[in-house]
């Protein structure tokens, strides 16, 4: 049977972030200002084909697979990421959270600036709209924040963790990680992330905070 992060955008698409889905049985994805997910039922030639149909937009969009694929259909493939699925297997430990602001709309401006210098993956205007996105601000600039985004119950993906250069090395990451750990398992669902396979600093912190690898994941960004 397959496990259920195995296909994590559909089935977060069909669970978590149901109300944020589009699409039908066979396929679902996001609204094109919230992320660039889309996920099958199945990876089959039909349903590459009802998703070309599907997407009237032009962006480009992201397709996971457990196993390396061979693009089918009318797809363009613009960028093969190879990435590690981590799980976290560690305990919740109490964190200081005075200092963190909820992020809100107010904020979209200062998040799209910091994700766009630090890259952690794609944002965009209405990814926010994930939920619990937290920050810590110097004075009135946002220096690091970490939030949700892929939701396939019961995992759920922390995900936009990011620190602005210039503050790195005071542990802010680690800080933010760690709250959407204690919060993600207070709700009763397991944290997991995604880290670009050739980022070894990020995965010695995730590994040392207690996850641990479950699977290589293949990312494609195709567009039409």
């Amino acid at each position: 049977m397959e496990h259920i992060l195995d296909n994590p955008a559909y089935n977060a698409l069909a669970t978590g972030n149901e109300n944020l889905a589009y699409g039908n049985q066979q396929v679902k994805y996001f609204d094109k200002e919230v992320s660039p997910f889309i996920g099958f039922e199945e990876n089959t030639a039909a349903n590459f084909s009802k998703g070309y149909d599907l997407i009237t937009h032009n962006y480009p969009i992201v397709f996971i697979s457990p196993v390396e694929v061979e693009m089918v259909g009318e797809w363009k493939m613009l960028q093969y990421i190879p990435c590690l699925q981590m799980i976290y297997h560690g305990d919740t430990i109490p964190v200081n959270t005075s200092h963190f602001v909820t992020l809100t709309d107010e904020h979209i401006p200062q998040m799209l600036e910091l994700t766009k210098l630090t890259n952690p993956g794609p944002f965009l205007s209405r990814t926010i709209d994930f939920g619990h996105y937290r920050g810590i601000f110097d004075g009135d600039q946002l220096i690091a924040m970490a939030g949700q985004r892929m939701n396939p119950l019961p995992y759920a993906e922390i995900s936009a963790v990011c620190t602005h250069p210039d503050y790195t090395g005071k542990g802010y990451a680690k800080q933010l990680l760690q709250y959407h750990i204690n919060r993600v398992t207070a709700e009763g669902n397991i944290p997991f992330l995604h880290v670009k396979r050739d980022n070894t600093r990020a995965v010695k912190v995730y590994e040392n905070m207690g996850f641990v690898n479950r699977k290589d994941m293949h990312f494609y960004v195709l567009a039409k």
